[in-house]
C-alpha cells in the first residue's frame, strides 16, 4: 500500500520488519536498496506517531482509573 497513512499500527509495523530483512539480505540493487529505505525511514516515523500518541492518552487515565480530557 502506498499511503502509509491508512496503514494500521500493525500492518505498517509489519512492513517495516519485512524492509529491514529485504534490506538485510543485500540481495538487492542500490536503487531497490535506497527505495526501500526511504519506506522503511517513512514506515517508522509513522509507527513513531502512533506510539507518541498512544502513550499521551494512556498518561491521561488518572491513577483512579478515570480519563482526563485531553488538553
Amino acid at each position: 500500500m502506498d499511503d502509509i497513512n491508512e496503514l494500521s499500527f500493525e500492518d505498517a509495523f509489519a512492513e517495516l520488519e519485512r524492509v529491514v530483512s529485504e534490506l538485510e539480505a543485500g540481495k538487492l540493487s542500490l536503487e531497490e536498496s535506497v527505495r526501500l529505505f526511504e519506506r522503511g525511514r517513512k514506515l517508522s516515523a509513522y509507527c513513531q506517531q502512533i506510539l507518541e500518541k498512544a502513550t499521551l492518552r494512556v498518561s491521561e487515565i488518572t491513577d483512579d482509573g478515570d480519563v482526563r480530557p485531553m488538553r
